[in-house]
């Protein structure tokens, strides 16, 4: 699963290079913020595995006007920290990488 070039922000952490990407549009689930926000990460000159994180908020464009905190780039960096200690390789081909930190996501369900 490749990122979209379109809409894809670059990132430097620790010396390599990433594209990150939030989805623009919220997902069903999402725009009833009954699931949390998600972004995908791959390496940006040899994308193999994206990884996939699970936000603690909301979709900024859900359809309840429930607010949302934006993501900012150290959270990227953050969370780009925590997979590779848990196991990402993003050179390597694969099935995406399902990181949740959406430990105190409250859905409205």
């Amino acid at each position: 699963m490749a990122l979209l070039k379109k809409g894809s922000r670059r990132i430097t952490v620790d010396g390599t290079t990433y594209r990150w990407r939030l989805r623009g549009r919220p997902t069903y689930d999402q725009g009833l913020v009954w699931s949390p926000l998600t972004y995908a990460v791959e390496h940006a000159e040899t994308p193999g595995t994206t990884l996939v994180i699970a936000t603690n908020q909301p979709h900024p464009s859900n359809w309840f006007g429930t607010r949302a905190n934006p993501v900012l780039p150290s959270d990227v960096a953050d969370s780009i920290r925590t997979a590779h200690a848990n196991g990402w390789t993003p050179e390597r081909p694969g099935s995406p990488f399902h990181l949740d930190q959406s430990e105190g996501f409250l859905s409205s369900h």
